[in-house]
């Protein structure tokens, strides 16, 4: 069941050249049933990525540019009056598919960033007083530009929280900047990829997750790192109970790509920055700059004893 998802990363590994981390990341993101947010500068591969794992995954995908004049009903719906039906009839938005591509989100107002809340937390959608159902599966893969350029809202912390895993792509290095050059355009290459996982086996795999087995201890090694980003002077604020609980799920995704029935603290901490990293804001150093998440993440995890 598993061996198909690694077929997947290998497909998309031939279109995103040389960040095969990434892809597994963002895999074990779907998974484990989250949404996934891609933050990094333009023309890295952040869009072509979402598109070429809603190809190898065989989901219906739909692509919504957000821009500061999008409307909440540009991504949700509206009803309009039919005069041949002699009432007002629901067109739905683009978020009814099983893959939505928010692209660059932070450049929409915080209004219209707001229309996924629902849709991300509780897999439907109010409109008009109405609430419908979305597909199932459903994943919301965003895209986001540095907060520093110029038209970008930065989103909420309740928005962040909704989206399990944040990775980010970055320059290649010289040998698949190189490949790029040579190759042909990626974006051409998307025409002739095909569906390599359908929908039903990724659900299968989801439901598969429930049977990784994780210990009292391993349970303990995660409240451990809950509780230390509450407490001393690293973080702001600390893990939310949601952040606890995407951390271990996310580390079961990871475990059962690795081919284990059970967690291991490794596999915690293989994920922990790209599910947590995102949910956390550091507190200012005496120099007044900011650590990197990363490093303030290793930090914690030599706090933790395991």
């Amino acid at each position: 069941m598993f061996s198909k998802v690694h077929a997947v990363a290998q497909q998309v590994g031939q279109i995103i050249i040389g960040k095969d981390s990434q892809i597994r990341q963002a895999l074990v993101c779907l998974l484990a049933g989250g949404h996934l947010l891609i933050e990094d500068v333009p023309g890295v591969g952040k869009t072509t990525l979402a598109h070429a794992l809603a190809i190898s995954l065989g989901l219906k995908f739909n692509r919504l540019q957000f821009t500061s004049d999008l409307l909440p009903a540009d991504v949700v719906g509206v009803s309009i009056y039919e005069r041949e039906k002699g009432q007002f009839i629901f067109h739905p938005g683009p978020i009814f598919t099983q893959v939505l591509l928010a692209d660059e989100i932070n450049r929409a107002t915080p209004k219209t960033q707001s229309a996924l809340l629902e849709a991300m937390e509780e897999q439907q959608v109010t409109a008009e007083g109405q609430t419908r159902p979305l597909p199932h599966p459903f994943f919301v893969i965003a895209t986001q530009n540095p907060t520093h350029q110029v038209g970008t809202f930065a989103l909420p912390e309740s928005q962040l929280d909704r989206f399990l895993m944040c990775l980010s792509l970055g320059y290649p290095d010289a040998a698949a900047e190189r490949a790029l050059l040579l190759g042909e355009d990626r974006r051409s290459l998307l025409k002739s990829m095909t569906a390599v996982m359908q929908p039903q086996a990724l659900v299968e795999a989801q439901q598969a997750l429930r049977q990784i087995h994780t210990s009292p201890a391993l349970i303990d090694y995660v409240q451990a790192l809950a509780h230390a980003t509450r407490q001393g002077d690293l973080f702001a604020e600390g893990m939310s109970p949601r952040a606890a609980i995407a951390l271990l799920q996310a580390a079961r995704a990871w475990a059962a790509l690795e081919g284990r029935d059970h967690v291991m603290p490794e596999d915690v901490q293989a994920v922990l920055i790209p599910v947590i990293g995102h949910r956390l804001r550091p507190l200012k150093s005496v120099s007044g700059k900011v650590s990197a998440s990363s490093e303030l993440l290793a930090q914690l995890m030599l706090k933790v004893a395991l």
